[in-house]
């Protein structure tokens, strides 16, 4: 068996001893052989088992069938070994909105022995060298209308970048093959690259098997969604989401379902899509819920029937709401990109409105304090997980025993546990905004706001909001205090729209003459709360 020819992924992952322990490995449904790559059983085998005509993806402008996306997969796989140069391990970035080629392409690099690292659209040039800098990312897939923050991305790692779109992939595409002989990776060969928002210094590099990825197929749908060949699904979250991943191409095609991708969704999209296609399983955020139900009666929803909110605590007054006006329950989870998706969680049965609910087959959760007592039911600390899935953080050993300790996955955010054993969210244990279903950190803000020429010091923290359940809130000094006035606010909403990723600006700005700060200069972040 030869290994990657570039090991780099391999070679940065965590030591064994600070990796998790992980749970409930032996029962059968999670015994993966030893040479595993994920690609065949969500894709290939629906074609040597006969469902090549089943449809596979569908937008509002195309149908793609199983066979669609295996071809153009395997003709996309010869462009990347043939045309692109492609060794085994290296790592390929895709950047694009959720459409039909992103599959193809995130399945193509698997299929050629890549590591795929997804990102998400709105991401600009700085952030983008960030994670090209970080994974050491030599190929990139782009669509057509991304292209401008590509370009002006300046990385000695990157050596090829491909776009599609009616562009040059599809033309490379032509003369290839149809038919491709997947490269033999191993079930603990890493196949993807999640990229996570840390509270401090650099994004951080969290490294997925192909065992994984096949892994949390057995869990979260089995445990709360129990799909069939007929479900549709569809969802707004970003394929560069481990969340958006699962909810809208792992899961259904795991399943030989099929899913409904929106480039942009909007709330009357999502209704659209659910009323016009025969939609049966919907994924979104909070928010996103919260405004869908006060458009819901305007639309014909009666096929949906599983709904499922991630990204942030689901308020209970959304739930009921939604439940008032629909008669369905939607179903919280909390995952995260560390333990690639959802851990925590319930189903028609056993959900209690307001809880997260309890640890989904393959996972086991408690709630213990600083010292690793395990707390009475009711008392609030923190989360502790461990299972099938658990974090390996590349290259970054001193992230990796803050996340991993005694061989559990501690999450950062605090819960309580009750009576009967469900877990309620209670708040999050770091300086981690979490808006609209977008994770953001206090101090990646802050650090694109110091950028500014008008900006002496500032300090980022997140404000409740019934809205977007938090909001930027960026409590700046400026050099010149006078300066201060309200176009000035909108002038730097406006320039760190420019500079970096949109759903990160502050939304909210206040001038401050100075900030709260202990003996040794430390921001106190909870004054300012």
């Amino acid at each position: 068996m030869k290994h990657y020819e570039d090991n780099f992924a391999h070679l940065n992952l965590p030591s064994l001893d600070l990796q998790p322990n992980y749970a409930f490995t032996d029962l059968p449904q999670f015994n993966r052989p030893e040479i595993l790559n994920c690609v065949e059983k969500l894709l290939d085998n629906h074609i040597t088992e006969g469902r090549g005509n089943n449809i596979c993806i569908r937008t509002f402008q195309e149908t793609w069938t199983y066979q669609d996306l295996y071809e153009k997969a395997n003709q996309i796989a010869h462009v990347l070994v043939d045309d692109l140069g492609l060794k085994s391990g290296n790592r390929v970035l895709i950047r694009s909105a959720n459409n039909p080629m992103m599959v193809a392409c995130w399945f193509a690099v698997l299929k050629a022995g890549g590591i795929v690292v997804a990102t998400m659209p709105l991401l600009r040039s700085k952030e983008l060298t960030t994670i090209i800098d970080c994974a050491e990312i030599s190929h990139a897939f782009c669509d057509k209308e991304l292209e401008e923050e590509i370009h002006l991305v300046k990385s000695d790692f990157l050596k090829r970048t491909c776009f599609y779109g009616n562009s040059q992939l599809e033309e490379l595409m032509v003369s290839k093959p149809k038919t491709f002989d997947n490269y033999h990776s191993k079930s603990d060969s890493v196949a993807l690259i999640g990229f996570t928002s840390g509270t401090t210094g650099l994004p951080k590099m969290t490294a997925h098997f192909h065992k994984d990825i096949l892994n949390i197929c057995e869990c979260f749908p089995q445990y709360s969604l129990q799909p069939t060949q007929n479900d549709i699904f569809t969802g707004s979250p970003p394929l560069g989401f481990t969340f958006g991943l699962g909810g809208l191409v792992l899961f259904p095609m795991y399943f030989g379902a099929s899913t409904f991708l929106i480039e942009k969704p909007s709330p009357d999209l999502l209704l659209k899509a659910v009323q016009d296609y025969k939609i049966t399983i919907c994924f979104t955020a909070p928010t996103a819920w919260r405004i869908i139900t006060t458009k819901v009666k305007e639309f014909d929803i009666s096929s949906l029937r599983k709904c499922v909110s991630a990204g942030e605590t689901l308020p209970l007054k959304v739930w009921q709401d939604w439940y008032d006006a629909t008669g369905l329950k939607i179903i919280d989870g909390i995952g995260a990109t560390e333990m690639l998706h959802i851990f925590i969680s319930s189903n028609e049965e056993n959900m209690k409105p307001g809880a997260t609910g309890l640890a989904i087959t393959g996972y086991e959760a408690k709630i213990i304090d600083e010292k690793w007592n395990e707390l009475q039911r009711n008392e609030a600390g923190r989360l502790a997980v461990r299972g099938i899935t658990g974090c390996k953080y590349l290259n970054r050993e001193d992230k990796q025993k803050e996340y991993v300790e005694n061989g559990w996955n501690i999450t950062g955010d605090i819960f309580r546990q009750d009576e009967d054993g469900y877990f309620w969210f209670v708040a999050r244990g770091d300086d981690m905004i979490i808006s609209s279903g977008y994770n953001i950190a206090a101090i990646e803000v802050e650090s694109v706001l110091l950028t500014h020429e008008d900006i002496l010091e500032c300090a980022v923290v997140g404000m409740p909001d019934e809205e977007r359940g938090m909001l930027v809130c960026a409590h700046i000094v400026l050099k010149d205090y006078n300066e201060a006035s309200n176009q000035l606010i909108k002038d730097i909403q406006l320039w760190f729209k420019e500079v970096a990723a949109p759903y990160k600006y502050p939304r909210q700005i206040y001038f401050v003459e100075e900030l709260p700060k202990t003996e040794t200069g430390k921001i106190q972040r909870f004054k300012l709360k």
